[in-house]
């Protein structure tokens, strides 16, 4: 079968030893259509981000660019602005035909922690050949705040497909016919664009900045921390705001998107021409995100930008990224938000999991 594996054929590969991990793998680390990933027991603080590079192995070049070993079993802070490696627990013997992507989960994304998954003979990071046989590592960076870790935490996921299986714009289209995948006109080319929502409406606050001097966050502490304390609210009285270089932002889409039961979706960084800032740490969206078969009514797009070398205005409605939607292997046997722990179903302007709600 082509397209993205589902969590039941996600069941299948670790049944038949294709995943395999240092300690059981738990039910809830399988997403509708994607594996969450566990920190392992041991973090390498290094100089510097790396890939193995074709024929060789991440640990020869962590012999090479470590500077110390942290034990994170009693928990361990990871700073701001540095660079660490961690042998996840979970290891691939990835069959023929079937390739992997990683990326984020929403909540990494969201404290602006950019984790990225790299592993033996890789020459891009988040990607994984077919064929692959060995361990995985996430590389960690924090960028706005340190964080509190332990081992069995989940920051990224992972996800697999058979064949190709993205949607090109005629097809995306023709979905849209079918069932509306956002309210209002769809702005399809080379996927379904996500525009910026700066509205009169959210005038008082259309988005979060990052404080530049803020304490430490323990991802385990959920509903915890007072927004004020990490964040400060970004208006837009005139309809657009200024990004900051160097500066990290929390922003909403303008359209509210749904993804229908057979499909998947990624967001794709945006062309550097748009604009000099990145959107999205966070790219998988799950097949019934925003779905009325999933209690959904569909879901505005959180957006993670950050501004790069020179001071940018960002206008409501601009463009600001892309949803490249793939069709799955077979439905998942339970979608996003139906029955699982899904933190962002029905979502707008909404901060990670750890925050209080302001």
């Amino acid at each position: 079968m082509t397209g993205v594996l589902p969590r039941q054929g996600i069941a299948r590969l670790i049944e038949s030893g294709a995943i395999a991990a240092e300690a059981p793998i738990l039910p809830e680390q399988i997403q509708p259509a994607s594996l969450d990933l566990r920190l392992g027991r041991v973090a390498y603080r290094v100089r510097a981000s790396f890939l193995a590079g074709e024929g060789r192995r991440v640990e020869d070049q962590l012999a090479e660019f470590e500077m110390h070993r942290i034990d994170l079993d009693q928990g361990a802070v990871l700073e701001k602005g540095c660079v660490y490696v961690v042998p996840l627990m979970e290891r691939l013997a990835l069959p023929d035909g079937v390739t992997a992507v990683a990326n984020a989960k929403s909540s990494t994304g969201r404290l602006d922690l950019l984790t990225r998954l790299i592993a033996d003979g890789g020459t891009e990071f988040d990607r994984i050949a077919p064929g692959h046989d060995g361990p995985l590592y996430a590389e960690i960076c924090p960028r706005s705040f340190s964080v509190l870790v332990r081992p069995g935490m989940r920051l990224n996921q992972i996800r697999f497909r058979q064949g190709q299986a993205v949607l090109d714009d005629t097809a995306l289209a023709d979905l849209h016919a079918r069932e509306p995948l956002v309210d209002g006109e769809a702005l399809i080319s080379e996927g379904l664009g996500f525009s910026v929502d700066l509205s009169p409406a959210l005038a008082a606050c259309a988005g979060f900045r990052a404080k530049p001097h803020a304490g430490v966050i323990d991802l385990d502490r959920i509903g915890h921390y007072d927004v004020s304390e990490f964040w400060e609210t970004v208006p837009s009285p005139k309809g657009r705001i200024i990004l900051d270089p160097g500066a990290f932002y929390i922003l909403v889409s303008r359209e509210s998107v749904t993804i229908p039961p057979s499909y998947a979706a990624e967001m794709a960084p945006y062309l550097a021409m748009a604009g000099e800032f990145r959107v999205h740490y966070a790219g998988f969206f799950d097949p019934g995100f925003g779905h009325a078969s999933a209690q959904g009514q569909g879901s505005r797009g959180v957006l993670e930008v950050r501004c790069h070398e020179a001071p940018f205005v960002l206008e409501h409605g601009q463009v600001v990224g892309r949803l490249v939607y793939e069709r799955m292997a077979e439905i998942p046997d339970q979608l996003y938000g139906a029955g699982i722990a899904s933190n962002y179903q029905g979502q707008g302007l909404k901060l990670s999991k750890q925050f209080r709600a302001p």
